[in-house]
């Protein structure tokens, strides 16, 4: 496998930290609502934002499936807010992530989720597009609104492949 490869792993809680959340309901204990008839899975990500006159908004993506492996050119953040996605269906999906150095991204980290799992990206992190592999798929967004540029691309020099 060349330099430029990366394989995934397991998306957890403690291996996204340095990105944001994982969104997974099995990780906490729901409390009753509604008379006992709902569960509310309550607090599974933390959707910041920065700018005068800015709002959190939710939205649904209609995704279409990407090839693997996946030729990954570019990389995107937010620098005005964090991006949740959370899907509608139990289908896997890849995360990209890098770390951020000098104001550039680092060497991307991806993973793959399981079933009901979603991701929340923090605030100014270097990350992937929405890429469900295998078949289109459905999301709900939740994100930053408002005045401000808040998206900056990187367009890598080669691009890198992410293996499943």
């Amino acid at each position: 496998m060349s330099d430029r490869h990366i394989q995934v792993k397991t998306l957890t809680p403690e291996a996204f930290a340095p990105f944001g959340s994982v969104i997974d309901r099995s990780c906490l204990e729901p409390r009753a609502m509604n008379a006992g008839m709902a569960r509310r899975f309550h607090d599974l990500a933390k959707i910041e934002i920065a700018g005068q006159d800015a709002r959190v908004v939710i939205g649904v993506v209609e995704a279409k499936a990407y090839p693997v492996p996946l030729n990954l050119p570019l990389v995107e953040r937010h620098p005005l807010g964090a991006q949740a996605f959370v899907p509608l269906t139990d289908a896997p999906f890849l995360v990209v992530v890098c770390h951020d150095e000098n104001g550039r991204p680092g060497r991307p980290q991806a993973f793959v989720t399981t079933a009901g799992q979603g991701v929340c990206y923090g605030m100014n992190v270097w990350h992937g597009v929405l890429t469900p592999f295998g078949a289109p798929q459905d999301f709900i967004v939740i994100d930053r609104n408002g005045p401000g540029v808040n998206l900056e691309e990187h367009v890598f020099d080669e691009p890198w492949i992410v293996t499943i």
